[in-house]
């Protein structure tokens, strides 16, 4: 997941200038909600998917809308490269999830298992690096198997307890690589949930692994991700994770500690925001770029103003 430094440097130059993946900024303002923000300026990025992108430009129309003018940039490829855009002041804020800080940005091994507890804990190590975490959405973009609902239905299974219990013949898994050797990923959970030795694991890329699951060829079980739009739209039911093995994904605006003091309203703001994206409303959102085909920007703004927020 890590780039070359002159790839990073390249995005870094990127990320100064707020362009987006098509190379020009994006600026959205919209009716007026207040003038609290006027004159705050900066660049929202996001990772490299639909989610985070839609994320990036329902924060930048909000906060505009109350008198900022904030752009956005999509065009940064890999988490860790986000992060460092973050960290040295090219980027004013970009959503982060609880897990992925906890374990990748602050070296924890052990993921803790309270959302709460996770979200607290993250907050405070990550604000001794200047780093200010909002309150958090109620979305989980966490890892998650999932299986056709009909064949759901055919095994009488609804959680990872259940699938154990198959004969090892049922046990068809398709994962991407990086999974299949993190301690949070294939290893521990075969471990938890006493899966069978002889179980089939086929390797596929991130994508594919809906479609295969859908097809039913390759696997039964495909890894997604819980806020995925395509788990609905190809009828995948997700299977309970009954022992609450995989940790907690929670999504969150992360923001300069420097920039929130000068400008505490956008606390304020995003609260109206951030309680309204449950895992629910994300696979909707999500489903309309990466099923529909949407542009994630309309999609935020359409959203936003569904919501009355703009």
């Amino acid at each position: 997941m890590k780039k070359p430094v002159l790839a990073l440097l390249a995005a870094g130059v990127v990320a100064a200038l707020g362009l987006t993946a098509c190379g020009s900024a994006t600026s959205s303002t919209s009716d007026g909600k207040g003038k609290e923000l006027a004159g705050l300026t900066g660049v929202f990025g996001a990772k490299d998917f639909s989610e985070q992108f839609i994320l990036s430009h329902i924060t930048s129309q909000v906060l505009n809308a109350h008198g900022a003018e904030t752009t956005t940039n999509t065009s940064v490829v890999g988490s860790a490269n986000v992060r460092t855009a973050f960290e040295t002041g090219q980027f004013a804020g970009y959503w982060e999830y609880t897990g992925t800080s906890w374990i990748t940005y602050n070296k924890q091994t052990t993921p803790l298992k309270d959302k709460k507890e996770m979200f607290d804990a993250v907050k405070a190590a990550d604000a001794k690096k200047g780093i200010a975490w909002l309150d958090p959405a109620p979305l989980n973009n966490t890892y998650a198997f999932a299986i056709r609902e009909d064949k759901a239905k055919e095994l009488n299974i609804k959680s990872l307890s259940d699938v154990a219990k198959l004969p090892a013949k049922e046990q068809t898994f398709c994962l991407e690589s990086e999974f299949s050797t993190r301690d949070d990923g294939w290893p521990g959970l075969q471990k938890e949930y006493g899966l069978s030795p002889e179980a089939k694991v086929s390797m596929l890329d991130t994508g594919v692994i809906y479609t295969a699951t859908q097809k039913g060829q390759d696997c039964n079980f495909g890894e997604v991700f819980e806020t995925d739009g395509r788990l609905a739209a190809l009828k995948l039911q997700v299977m309970e994770d009954d022992k609450h093995f995989f940790p907690i994904y929670q999504g969150a605006l992360t923001i300069k500690a420097d920039v929130l003091a000068k400008y505490p309203a956008i606390a304020d703001i995003m609260a109206k925001v951030s309680p309204k994206l449950t895992t629910e409303v994300m696979q909707q959102l999500n489903a309309k770029a990466d099923v529909d085909g949407d542009d994630p920007d309309e999609i935020a703004k359409a959203w936003l103003e569904s919501e009355g927020l703009i």
